[in-house]
């Protein structure tokens, strides 16, 4: 692949993230205006047509290993272990 075709194709990427970062952004705007109306009419659950809208609490417990590391640094380093991956980035 030459050069000018390597640039093409970045170029492309780059709008192509974009538009999904824009159409994120777009889909978050209208959940939460969906979220508002949920609160306003004080419901956890809504039938809109087809749709069933639920906006419920989780509960979920996770694991504090900042705490963890602080009370029990030896036992953390123990269990800790070290992982490779590789990442992709472009920058201008």
């Amino acid at each position: 692949m030459s050069t000018i075709e390597i640039t093409s194709k970045i170029e492309s990427l780059r709008e192509l993230e974009e538009l999904i970062e824009e159409a994120k952004t777009e889909a978050e705007a209208l959940r939460d205006e969906i979220k508002s109306e949920m609160l306003s009419r004080n419901t956890e659950e809504m039938s809109v047509g087809q749709y069933i809208i639920r906006w419920t609490s989780v509960l979920s417990n996770r694991f504090d290993t900042t705490g963890f590391k602080k009370a029990y640094g030896e036992l953390y380093k123990q269990y800790t272990k070290q992982t490779t991956s590789r990442r992709f980035t472009i920058s201008a």
